[in-house]
């Protein structure tokens, strides 16, 4: 679904990446790891028209999305959260996800303007949709609360719930589970494996290799700007350079 050809990303005379290849499938869960300062939030912002490459090319479904604007390649089916929670605190958790489908909803000004009959049938399909997408969550029993409201795990998952919002087919998660206990940790593993379920595909950054390894059907290792190594779970565990250079040397304990 998404590929990344000999990707570089310069800024100055600092490379962040070089020569970057891997390839997203399908319907799967593929995960990014790497040290901090790795590049990989860059590679993410690469994939979703925040920055250009320096060089390269970048396909989803089979088409190049370099040059494209970030809304185009929201529209396009890419969604992302991001590292540090971006949800409206002020707003009901409803409000939140509906803003997520801002792009989608089929009426003009005058609609807008004149609460025409459509403009009512589409805000009452969007709130329908919202509180779907809460129930996935496990959220919509409080819709109508404010998202300050929340734990930090939930806004996390509130956050889910509006990218998912913009009905994207590949869906990009930056750190996950940063900051979370491992109850909310444990929950939020099975809401990505529910929305797997669902029919999307994902690609997630994240540092904690517990939640990757059990997650995750496809690592690709990031380290220094360049992919270091790709494979499967058991693969990536047992490879002498992904142990020295991220989890650890030899003659440590790699976590299971």
């Amino acid at each position: 679904m998404l590929q990344l050809k000999n990707v570089s990303r310069h800024f100055g005379g600092l490379k962040v990446l070089q020569d970057v290849s891997f390839a997203v499938p399908s319907g799967g869960i593929f995960g990014l790891i790497g040290p901090n300062g790795a590049g990989k939030t860059t590679v993410i912002n690469l994939v979703t028209g925040l920055l250009p490459p320096t060089s390269g090319d970048i396909h989803f479904q089979g088409r190049s999305v370099v040059g494209r604007a970030p809304h185009e390649i929201t529209h396009g089916g890419i969604a992302r959260t991001f590292q540090n929670i971006r949800v409206f605190k002020e707003m009901s958790l409803l409000e939140n996800v509906v803003v997520g489908m801002h792009g989608l909803l089929k009426y003009g000004t005058g609609g807008l303007l004149f609460a025409s009959r459509g403009f009512r049938a589409e805000e009452r399909r969007a709130r329908d949709r919202a509180r779907e997408l809460l129930s996935w969550m496990k959220l919509d029993h409080r819709a109508d609360e404010i998202a300050d409201n929340l734990s930090y795990g939930d806004q996390r998952k509130l956050e889910l719930a509006r990218a998912l919002a913009t009905e994207p087919k590949l869906l990009l998660l930056d750190e996950p589970v940063a900051g979370m206990n491992p109850a909310e940790k444990t929950e939020l593993m099975r809401e990505i494996q529910n929305i797997q379920g669902r029919g999307y595909t994902i690609f997630m950054i994240e540092h904690d290799m517990r939640f990757v390894m059990g997650l995750c059907e496809q690592i690709a290792v990031l380290n220094f700007g360049r992919i270091i190594a790709q494979g499967g779970p058991e693969q990536i565990r047992n490879d002498p350079q992904v142990i020295e250079a991220y989890l650890g040397r030899d003659d440590e304990e790699v976590p299971a």
